[in-house]
């Protein structure tokens, strides 16, 4: 094995973090006899050669050594260098992404072109990958399937092959893999769809295991979902709850840890029964691993007999993560298969509602995990009807499962007014607690959220007396402080502690963390009374973001108005501030206390015709909050009005509606022009087109649209912020608003 491996020059190559001379010894490391050596030699492959799926010079060097690997029986955790393979080789470079579309010269290039060449070079190696459908080790034959369906070229002998492997396979999850990459060659090849979609629906009606018709089904929804059964949602509910009361919970034959189940009863039909195909072998259903999950509780499946050891990685923690994770929602292919069917349904919203609303009334405690998890990419991604879903995910707070209650906490947490029908729970869940404001824990991790930050964030007033005991403690969490105005005129009873915790404040480094929770509560509510205590912060900022301290003063003393008379001398003083973003709040404090627009105009007139776009976006934001008194600086915003950045366009605009007092005219269409080109503008676009008068007849149509799209205006494929689904049921509010109720 490895030869050759000390000829290439190695430290001429590179990866994530310089010269690729550490490459042999990670490449060693995967064949080590040690796990835990083994597991650092992945981590580093993962962490430096393979870095965030980047495909470098030292990557392409590796192919040929990882296929050696791959190989070779003698290797152990083989299956994790598959997986590893066809990550670096199942970079799709099909579309717009594609080498014949960049220019050579194009610093994208290169990057397009080793994703290229790896591609090829797996692919050219693909064939190791066949016999490791039979392989004796269950974790290479888990990963042989995706790899066979992601990178060999024959698609044809590749599916002849699953569907011939699927007929002697008797691992659960392994049949679920086959059945999987099987739906991923429907995907790839549709010169195969068709005969791929036929004997999905086949399998999906003739397989007496009820999972393998789950498995079947969900491909069918990413492939064709039109093919899909009419009452898809009576469907997947009949056949969980087969997988549930399936036999072979008492004395069932379970699956050695690490290798191939035990041979099957006798008879060589497993509790599943038989399959009918012509030709396809009686073969063992799933619904012994489903029962096992049953029988070890909520913690999930049995520990492995010779656990892994534990290794400071990064592939460790995310593994023993996602391990915990799993553990408290039942099996993990049942969570897998829901997540691809519910991914398949895409906006089909009232049928996912329906599956969901199906899993969290299921007496099972696995299935209603599952659904908690499940409500996260449904609700996130797609406006719909969820009082229901909400209520009986608030259910799930009573349950004396940990990881239960912190699933569905958290997921509450997200949703702020969306979450209100579920706010007799919270509030149940709140007055039980002792320390109500500690985000939950469960096996022995500290959760991401509370009840009472999901209680505050829905605006019920329930929270406030939880929320003045927190205010009293050390350490208060800074989300529970920025919750507090979602309370509006509820929490006014909470200004004492607030005044008092901000007036305690060391005035030292720790302050920009500590103050901004307060002084924007203290701001929203209009506490005045709290002058005293913003004007001491305001005068004794650190250095260590002193800006941001600054800000968020100048901020509250701008709600105060003219009852914060006593700052105009600090007020003017900041004007003329090194940092414009604290002159520009400056002028808009100084505008609110005193009114006189002669003293602040100049000033932000000067910065309006700024080379920086930051800027300009921030006097043409103060300037639109001046109104009427503004006028003088709309020579200024029309020049904005044609600048580059789109965010600049917009502010622009809304600040000359604002200033003008109408929206028809010339800011109109920019502002419809940045609606349709960047859809994080809308909320602020809305906001403009809500204000009092008649909304321009361009712009109506655009916000009818809105209400009717089904697909939240802020959804992405990749990260999601816990104030997404809060910011679009904004933005739909605001559309009302603007068409005066209707839509």
């Amino acid at each position: 094995m490895f030869t050759g491996i000390d000829e290439v020059d190695w430290a001429s190559l590179g990866h994530a973090y310089g010269p690729a001379d550490d490459v042999p010894g990670l490449l060693r490391g995967l064949a080590s006899p040690d796990p835990v050596e083994r597991e650092v030699a992945l981590d580093g492959m993962y962490g430096a050669v393979h870095h965030q799926g980047e495909v470098y010079d030292a990557t392409l060097a590796c192919i040929p050594f990882l296929l050696e690997l791959v190989a070779d029986p003698e290797v152990q955790d083989r299956g994790c260098v598959v997986e590893l393979l066809t990550s670096i080789g199942g970079i799709d470079l099909g579309g717009d992404e594609g080498l014949d579309e960049l220019d050579p010269d194009d610093e994208e290039f290169e990057d397009a072109a080793n994703y290229a060449m790896a591609a090829a070079a797996v692919a050219a190696g693909a064939d190791v990958f066949l016999a490791l459908v039979a392989d004796d080790d269950r974790e290479v034959r888990l990963a042989a399937p995706g790899a066979l369906a992601s990178l060999h070229g024959d698609p044809a002998r590749v599916l002849a092959l699953l569907r011939e492997r699927l007929t002697v396979e008797t691992d659960p999850e392994v049949r679920l893999a086959l059945v999987e990459a099987v739906g991923r060659i429907a995907l790839r090849y549709e010169s195969l769809r068709d005969e791929i979609v036929d004997w999905l629906g086949w399998l999906m009606g003739a397989a007496q295991d009820p999972a393998l018709r789950l498995a079947a089904l969900a491909q069918l929804a990413r492939c064709a979902p039109g093919r899909l059964p009419g009452d898809v949602v009576v469907t997947v509910t009949d056949l969980l709850d087969r997988l549930r009361e399936a036999p072979g919970r008492d004395g069932a034959r379970q699956p050695a840890a690490g290798g191939p189940p035990g041979p099957a009863p006798e008879t060589g039909m497993g509790p599943a029964g038989p399959v009918s195909e012509p030709g396809l072998a009686h073969a063992t259903g799933l619904a012994e691993l489903c029962e096992l999950a049953d029988l070890a509780g909520p913690a999930g499946l049995p520990e492995p007999a010779d656990p892994r050891p534990g290794a400071p990685t990064l592939v460790g923690q995310v593994r023993e993560v996602r391990e915990e994770q799993r553990a408290g929602r039942g099996s993990a292919w049942a969570d897998d298969l829901l997540r691809t069917l519910h991914s398949a349904l895409d906006d089909r919203v009232e049928d996912r509602i329906a599956l969901v609303t199906a899993q969290l009334r299921s007496p099972g405690r696995d299935r209603r995990a599952d659904a908690v998890w499940m409500c996260g990419g449904l609700v996130r991604t797609w406006r719909g009807t969820y009082d229901e879903v909400v209520r009986l995910v608030g259910a799930q707070l009573a349950d004396p499962e940990p990881r239960l209650r912190e699933a569905a906490v958290a997921w509450l947490g997200e949703l702020f007014e969306v979450a209100r029908p579920a706010a007799d729970a919270l509030a149940a869940r709140v007055a039980a607690d002792p320390v109500p404001w500690a985000p939950a824990r469960a096996g022995g991790r500290s959760g991401t959220g509370s009840a009472l930050l999901a209680l505050t964030r829905t605006g019920d007033p329930r929270a406030v007396p939880a929320l003045a005991r927190a205010l009293e403690r050390p350490g208060l969490d800074s989300r529970l402080g920025y919750a507090i105005p979602q309370l509006g005129g509820h929490a006014a009873p909470l200004v004492p502690a607030l005044r008092h915790r901000l007036g305690a404040l060391p005035l030292d480094d720790g302050l920009s963390e500590g103050a901004g929770p307060l002084l924007l509560a203290l701001a929203r509510l209009g506490a005045v009374e709290a002058l005293p205590e913003v004007l001491r912060v305001l005068r004794g900022a650190p250095a260590f973001r002193r800006e941001w301290v600054l800000e968020s003063s100048l901020r509250a003393l701008t709600a105060f108005g003219p009852a914060a008379g006593e700052a105009l001398g600090d007020l003017r003083a900041l004007l003329a501030d090194r940092s414009v973003a604290v002159a520009a709040s400056a002028a808009r404090a100084l505008w609110a206390v005193e009114g006189d627009a002669g003293a602040v105009l100049p000033g932000l007139r000067a910065l309006l015709l700024a080379p920086d776009a930051a800027h300009r976006r921030e006097a043409a934001r103060v300037v639109g909050a001046m109104g009427r008194a503004g006028a003088a600086a709309v020579p200024e915003l029309r020049a904005c009005l044609a600048a580059p950045g789109v965010w600049l366009r917009v502010d622009a605009a809304v600040a000359l509606c604002r200033v003008t007092g109408e929206a028809a005219g010339e800011a109109l269409p920019v502002l419809v022009g940045a609606w349709k080109e960047n859809q994080h503008t809308r909320v602020e676009i809305a906001g403009c087109l809500g204000e009092p008068g008649p909304v321009p007849a361009e712009a109506a149509p655009l916000l009818r649209a809105e209400l009717a799209r089904s697909r939240r205006h802020n959804a992405s494929d990749g990260t999601a912020g816990d104030h997404d689904v809060h910011q679009d049921e904004k933005l739909l509010a605001l559309c009302r608003r603007a068409l005066g109720g209707r839509g």
